[in-house]
Parts: structure tokens; C-alpha cells; sequence
């Protein structure tokens, strides 16, 4: 007896409920993603193997690269404190609007007296600025005070030390990364955490 051969037809995926979820997800990480701001002082760090984040307050952060230097302070009040007790220190006055503008900036490098003016600008503005570092030498030491009031306030504004972080460009000169140091441990502050990139496995 003949075996009756029954066709068989492709079957079909419907696909409508993959693209959704794909468009969903799509949208959430679009939405809730932050660009990255272009740093004021783009540097080029030390290639290393070590994993240890830095933390998330309490934290002041000296950028070195070019001959300069540039001061970053984690913590909004923190921030409008220490802009306080500098302005005091140099008889430099800021109203309460740049005092909330500083709050939300990034890293900064001129002097005390030329801040206003870095202040007003835009942030896109203010990477084209020419900063041109916080001074830091025998006769106008700002950044030893920029270390010093930062560490006032963190302490006035969060009861803790404020811990401290260079973040050096591996072809910058090594005296210029020993200034910054140096200028940290006349504050007898020897404990402080070097910024690197992390370097992948050579092996």
C-alpha cells in the first residue's frame, strides 16, 4: 500500500514582540544615559593594572598635564563653601548665583581673581577659555589654598576628612607632579590616591 506524502510548509516567526522589547529597551538606555562632559583639562593617564574606584564624595581631585594644574571638588555644598572661604582669603566677592553655578561646574584652572568670569560662561564655552592653571608657586600659592579651604568645608559641610587625588598625563614632567605633591604633604597630607588607566592583560 502507497504512503501518502503530506506536504510540509514553512513555518513563520512573528517577529512583532522581539521588536518591541528591542525598541523598549532602545528607548530606556537613551533616556536614562548621560553623555560624558569633555573634561577641562584632558589628560592622557599612566597605563595600570589596579581596579580600586575612586569614591563618589569627599573627594578633591588635582588634574596635572601642560604645566598646569586644575582643581575639581566633589560635593555641591562642599563646593559653594570652599568658593566661600577663598573669596574671604582673597577678598573676592561671589553672589549667590555663581556660587550655585560653581556648584554644578567641573574642573576649573585660573586664579582666584579671574573665577567670576569662567563662572558666567557656558560650559562649552569654558574648555575654550585658555585656562591657564591655578597658580602654585612661592609667591601666589592658590592651589595650596584651594586644598586647604576644600578640606575646611568638607569637614564643616559632611563631618569627614576630604580625601585627595592626582590625576597626572604620563608625558607630564615629574617635577610638576612633585609640586602638587608637595604642597600636599606640607598639609601633612601623605595618604593620597594617584589616577591611572586601566591597562588590559598583556599576556
Amino acid at each position: 500500500m502507497a504512503k501518502i506524502k503530506i506536504k510540509k510548509n514553512a513555518g513563520s516567526t512573528d517577529m512583532t514582540a522581539m521588536c518591541d522589547v528591542a525598541f523598549l529597551l532602545l528607548t530606556f538606555f537613551v533616556m536614562t544615559s548621560t553623555a560624558k562632559l569633555p573634561e577641562a583639562l584632558p589628560v592622557d593617564t599612566p597605563a595600570s593594572t589596579v581596579k580600586i574606584k575612586l569614591p563618589e564624595s569627599d573627594l578633591a581631585t588635582m588634574t596635572v598635564g601642560k604645566g598646569m594644574v586644575f582643581f575639581d571638588l566633589k560635593g555641591r555644598e562642599v563646593r559653594k563653601r570652599t568658593l566661600e572661604l577663598m573669596g574671604e582669603k582673597y577678598n573676592v566677592t561671589f553672589t549667590d548665583d555663581q556660587k550655585n553655578k560653581f556648584a554644578l561646574m567641573d574642573g576649573f584652572g585660573v586664579p582666584v581673581q579671574n573665577l567670576s568670569q569662567i563662572i558666567e560662561m557656558k560650559s562649552s564655552e569654558r574648555n575654550k577659555a585658555g585656562q591657564t592653571g591655578i597658580p602654585m608657586d612661592s609667591t601666589d600659592n592658590q592651589l595650596k589654598e584651594w586644598i586647604y579651604n576644600a578640606r575646611i568645608a568638607n569637614i564643616e559641610v559632611n563631618d569627614k576628612e576630604l580625601q585627595i587625588a592626582i590625576k597626572g598625563d604620563a608625558k607630564e614632567r615629574y617635577d610638576e607632579i612633585r609640586k602638587v605633591m608637595d604642597i600636599c604633604q606640607e598639609q601633612k597630607i601623605n595618604s593620597f590616591s594617584l589616577v591611572t588607566g586601566l591597562r588590559g592583560d598583556e599576556f
